[in-house]
This record gives C-alpha cells, sequence and structure tokens, in this order.
C-alpha cells in the first residue's frame, strides 16, 4: 500500500469515527449543562469549595469566579513546582527555578501546556499527577463552560443571566471529561502505553550502553491532554515517545480524542439554542477548513521537493516511522487547528510551507475545530463578525440568532480579535531587536537571524498567545526572557479573550429576541457558512500576512 493511500485511509477512518460519535456526544453535552438535577458526588464537590451551585450569575460574576479560580490554580501549581524537591515520588528532581514554574503554572492553567523542559527529567510524580494533569481537566472543563455560557447569552432573553460557572466546571469534568479520560486510558494502557510510579531505571540503548528512563501515570494523563486539547506530554518527546503513544492505531485514536469534544460543541450548540441546523453551519465551516489545512498539509509533505526528499519518497526527517507521513500530518494539522499542542513529529522539521500551513492554523485563533470550548466561543465571535459583514453589505441591521448585532456587541467581538495578534505580532518584534533573545535561537549561526530562526520565534509567540503549546523546535525557550514573555502571553492570551466572550454573552442574554423576517440572513444555509469561512481566512490573512511573508514563506521560495 502507498503511504498516500494509508494517509487517506487513516483520514477517512477518523472521519467516520468523529461522525459517529457526533449526535451522542453532542447530545450528552447538551444534557449535561441543561440539567436541573446535581449528582452525589457533585453535591460533595461543591460542599469541600464552598459554592452554591444554584446561584444565578451574570456575566460580572461569572468572569470574577473564572478568574479567582484560574488564579487560584497558577498559585497553587507554581508553589507544587517550587517545593518539589522535599515532596515525595520527586525521583530526586530539585525544585523548578521561579521563572520556569511561573511559566508552566501558567501554561497548565491556560490550557496551553507549553513546555520549556523535558519532563521526564524535571518533574517528580507528584507535579506531574497532583499538578499538571489535575490542570488538564479543569482548564478543560473552564473552556467549555465559558463556551456554553455564551451559547445562554444566545438562547436566554431579557434576563442577563448566564448559568453557574461552579456548576458547570464541575458538571463539566464529572459528567463529560472525566469518564471519557477512564475509558480512553484503559484502552492506550492495553495498547502498551505506560501507568505505573515507577523510579528511574538504567535501560540498554539498541548501539549499545546506557540510558536513563522512568515512568509514570502516563496513559492518564496522555488521554485528558488530548481529551482536553491540552498537549502538555510526561516525556520531552511528547506524544512522538512510544510510552505515551506505542503505535499507528494509537496515534489515530489520539488525534480521535483531540477532535472529538470540539466537534460536537456544536452538536450541543445547537441544541442548547432550539436549532440543530445553526449548528451544522457551524460544524460544516470548521469540518471545511480542518479538511482543507489536512489535504494541503499532506500535499505539501508529500511532494518533498529537492532530491534527498524524493529519494526518501517524503519528508521524512524529524517524523516517527511508526506513523509515516500521512499520519504526521493529519496528527499536526489536528494539534495546530485546536488548542491542544500535542506533537508526535518535529514541525521545525516539516518542509517551509507545512511549517507555515501550521502557524496559520493557530492563528486563525484556533477555531477550526478548536480547543475544547473555546473553539466554539471562538467560532461564534467569528460568526458576529461575519453577520455584522453581511448586514453592512444589504444595509440592514444584523442579527443572529434573533439578537441584534449593535455597537456594544460589535466593539467586545473586535476587542476579541485584537487580543492574540498585539501578543503575537508584539512579543516577536520585541524578541528580534534584543540580542539575549536572538541569542536562543539555534539555527543563528546556520541561516543567520533569517526566516527559519524568525519562524521559530513567531512559532513560540503564536503557540502561547493562541494557547496551543506546540514547539517549532530549534529555539531555547528556557530562558527567563521566553518564560516571561511566554507566560504573560499565555495568561493574557486566555483570559483576556474569555472577558469579552462573557461580555457578549451578558449583553446578548440581556435581548429580546426579534423575529426573523424576510431580509433577515439565514445562518443555518451553506452561503453563510461560506461567508463564515471567507471572514475568516480574509481577517487572518490582513493580520498575520507580512509576518508571515517574513518566515515560512521566504523560506519556501528561497
Amino acid at each position: 500500500m502507498s503511504p498516500v493511500l494509508a494517509g487517506v485511509l487513516q483520514l477517512t477512518a477518523l472521519i467516520a469515527a468523529l461522525a459517529l460519535a457526533y449526535r451522542p456526544l453532542g447530545d450528552h453535552m447538551a444534557a449535561v449543562y441543561s440539567s436541573p438535577r446535581h449528582l452525589r458526588v457533585e453535591k460533595v464537590l461543591y460542599r469541600c469549595i464552598g459554592a452554591d451551585p444554584d446561584a444565578r450569575m451574570r456575566w460580572p460574576a461569572y468572569l470574577r469566579a473564572v478568574l479567582a479560580f484560574s488564579a487560584a490554580g497558577v498559585l497553587f501549581l507554581y508553589l507544587l513546582q517550587r517545593l518539589q524537591g522535599g515532596l515525595p515520588l520527586s525521583l530526586g528532581f530539585a525544585s523548578i527555578s521561579p521563572d520556569q514554574a511561573f511559566n508552566t503554572a501558567a501554561s497548565f492553567v491556560a490550557n496551553t501546556n507549553w513546555q520549556s523542559y523535558s519532563g521526564e527529567q524535571a518533574m517528580g510524580h507528584v507535579v506531574q499527577t497532583a499538578g499538571l494533569a489535575v490542570q488538564n481537566f479543569v482548564s478543560a472543563a473552564t473552556g467549555m463552560a465559558v463556551a456554553i455560557a455564551l451559547v445562554r447569552g444566545f438562547a436566554r432573553s431579557r434576563t442577563g443571566e448566564l448559568g453557574n460557572f461552579w456548576a458547570d466546571l464541575v458538571r463539566g469534568t464529572v459528567r463529560v471529561l472525566l469518564p471519557i479520560a477512564v475509558i480512553g486510558a484503559v484502552v492506550l494502557v492495553a495498547c502498551g502505553a505506560v501507568q505505573n510510579f515507577s523510579g528511574i531505571h538504567d535501560v540498554g540503548q539498541f548501539l549499545g550502553g546506557l540510558r536513563q528512563t522512568n515512568g509514570g501515570a502516563v496513559a492518564s494523563q496522555e488521554v485528558i491532554k488530548e481529551l482536553g486539547t491540552n498537549g502538555g506530554g510526561y516525556f520531552n518527546a511528547n506524544s512522538a515517545h512510544p510510552f505515551e503513544n506505542p503505535d499507528a492505531f494509537t496515534n489515530l485514536f489520539e488525534i480521535f480524542l483531540i477532535l472529538v469534544i470540539p466537534f460536537a460543541l456544536t452538536r450541543t450548540f445547537g441544541k442548547l439554542v432550539g436549532n440543530v441546523r445553526q449548528g451544522y453551519a457551524v460544524l460544516a465551516t470548521m469540518g471545511v477548513i480542518w479538511l482543507g489545512f489536512t489535504a494541503l498539509m499532506m500535499w505539501t509533505e508529500f511532494a518533498h521537493g529537492g532530491p534527498a526528499l524524493q529519494a526518501a519518497g517524503a519528508a521524512l526527517e524529524g517524523k516517527e516511522t511508526r506513523f509515516g507521513v500521512g499520519s504526521s500530518a493529519i496528527f499536526s494539522v489536528a494539534t495546530t487547528l485546536t488548542s491542544t499542542g500535542a506533537v508526535d513529529s518535529f514541525h521545525s522539521s516539516f518542509t517551509a510551507f507545512g511549517g507555515g500551513l501550521q502557524l496559520l492554523g493557530m492563528m486563525l485563533g484556533e477555531i477550526a475545530p478548536g480547543g475544547v470550548g473555546s473553539g466554539l466561543y471562538g467560532m461564534l465571535v467569528m460568526a458576529v463578525i461575519a453577520v455584522f459583514i453581511a448586514g453592512l453589505m444589504v444595509g440592514r441591521t444584523p442579527e443572529y440568532l434573533g439578537k441584534k448585532i449593535g455597537t456594544r456587541e460589535i466593539k467586545l467581538a473586535a476587542c476579541y480579535l485584537l487580543v492574540t495578534p498585539t501578543l503575537v505580532l508584539g512579543f516577536t518584534a520585541a524578541s528580534m531587536v534584543l540580542p539575549d533573545a536572538l541569542g536562543s535561537m539555534l539555527n543563528t549561526k546556520a541561516l543567520g537571524a533569517g526566516s527559519h530562526g524568525f519562524s521559530e520565534v513567531l512559532y513560540a509567540f503564536t503557540s502561547g498567545a493562541n494557547n496551543n503549546g506546540s514547539a517549532f523546535a530549534g529555539l531555547n525557550a528556557d530562558t527567563p526572557w521566553y518564560n516571561t514573555t511566554i507566560g504573560l502571553a499565555m495568561l493574557l492570551g486566555r483570559f483576556l479573550p474569555m472577558v469579552f466572550v462573557l461580555a457578549l454573552a451578558g449583553s446578548l442574554a440581556e435581548q429580546q429576541p426579534v423575529p426573523a423576517t424576510a431580509g433577515t440572513l439565514r445562518t443555518e444555509k451553506p452561503l453563510f457558512a461560506g461567508l463564515l469561512v471567507g471572514t475568516i481566512l480574509i481577517i487572518t490573512g490582513l493580520t498575520y500576512f507580512p509576518a508571515l511573508a517574513l518566515g515560512p514563506l521566504a523560506e519556501g521560495l528561497s
């Protein structure tokens, strides 16, 4: 079987699996977030945190709860790392330095999971399980809660109430993420992933000599890292490590985990607003972009220009032979079009245009299908922008799902769109003029501060500000400058957009729905899905094209 055909068959199987899970999972999440009942275990958790799950929250109260919970998470995870040297099961590892502890705490709480360290050489079992793995659950549940709050803004009228953050957080964790993670961990263990609390062992290598390695609760963390679109690996090689990702089946299974909730949330959206066709329109938009990027990535990696790559049969450098080019291409698109950040190959080793596609996927705002929760609310903000543009074209007041898009709503949507480019381009520009920051580019001697080196820095801040967490490699990010600035980019890139999303949700929830008329734009039709795709690509292109031209485009055309 040719590698191209194998890649196409894997993509077909993945689409079929996602289609089978779409309706039951989407309906289940809609029932979870609309149920008036609390499970017994949930009531215990509410008592432990001192929360009233039935209290009604308007958007300022909802936002305060999100920020307070996240701030507590950053502080707890920071202290856990700083105290690691005195903790049990630390494997003899020292406490983490202040700047790296801040970076890691910000990373995992922001659902980014950017790692400027080697997991198996820095983090003990307690930090990995009680700190990082826990944040993988609750940061994902936080994103889902904010998305559901925005959906309620469209669904409710003249109340201004968005539900209860604590109830949404606990339900998302207990009823959605935890059951799937348990089943997924069993699947990975059955396929050969590691799940233990072993110490450090000397292991013989194929070419002779010994190498130290350790085990850990890998399978359980691997599942939630993908399912929650987190991405932080137990090992430095991430999902390319055989302890995390043993074979081609687990690789495809992990891609499925990355995509299943973000896609299924469109069904949840349709159910909660009372019109599943609206969810299908959003799903079609996400699906068209994802399939387009996947096809382009497979084409550019199989094209393998140059005699060395042609002799090899594909752009294989930096890719696991267990997975091949096709599966690696599918994985890289899935991880950069969501906020996952997991990698099963080294993105810096992709062709120049392949690396450009990875960058562009994150620059879209990771909305196709995007992160758990963040992909849906990002796409809905883009839908508000698209409706506004359509209204300008025909001279009508824009409406979406019966809610008028007025001055306040469009200002909030515009602020949402401006946060990430400001962080990405601002920090990248600063890094290009600071000698210490330039010295972190490992390709400096080979390429000067040229196109590939620029792409490394641009990728780092794009990944951080968009809460992706994958790395382009070739950049030494474990420095005070990058640890601090990427940490700030991750926090601001996560929580500033949430401020505008929740404010938008509150504004919409206060409105009285207006009836549809003959002049109302039908947002469940293919025409609107096409307009939405065009709006996303044009806004992203106008914002980032100069930076892309200096990086991957210049390298690819050289």
